[in-house]
């Protein structure tokens, strides 16, 4: 499957460049969102691991004076967590409370189930 890039993205290239990190062996990107408005960014990068099977998120943000670099800081994360944080948070919303990447992340972690080692087959 293909990554979902989404706002200011549009490849892993661009999410590794703005990071400014070497791409990590062995990883899937699911979805990726950065958005820069007003001379603030936020990023949000869920991908999986394939030597252990686990999915990761990487969180950053940045105000005018600096960018992403030096804050790729994977934390393991499971579908339940993150269904939570959209259910019961704000995991995907924008500043004005409308869905930034929600559908698309609800789309992939309904493909990719409970365990998140099944087969993503279309998340868009």
């Amino acid at each position: 499957m293909s990554g979902i890039y989404l706002e200011d993205w549009d490849s892993a290239d661009k999410v590794y460049r703005d990071f400014d990190v070497q791409e990590p062996e062995g990883i899937e990107i699911l979805l990726a969102c950065y958005t820069y408005v007003w001379y603030e960014g936020s990023a949000f990068v869920l991908y999986r691991d394939n030597k252990d099977g686990k999915l990761y998120e990487v969180n950053g943000g940045h105000c005018s004076c600096y960018g992403l670099e030096g804050q790729w800081s994977p934390e393991e994360t499971n579908v339940e967590v993150l269904r939570h944080r959209i259910e019961k948070g704000r995991l995907g919303q924008g500043y004005d409370g409308e869905g930034r990447f929600v559908d698309e992340l609800t789309a992939v972690l309904d493909a990719i189930g409970g365990d998140g080692n099944s087969e993503i087959k279309s998340a868009a």
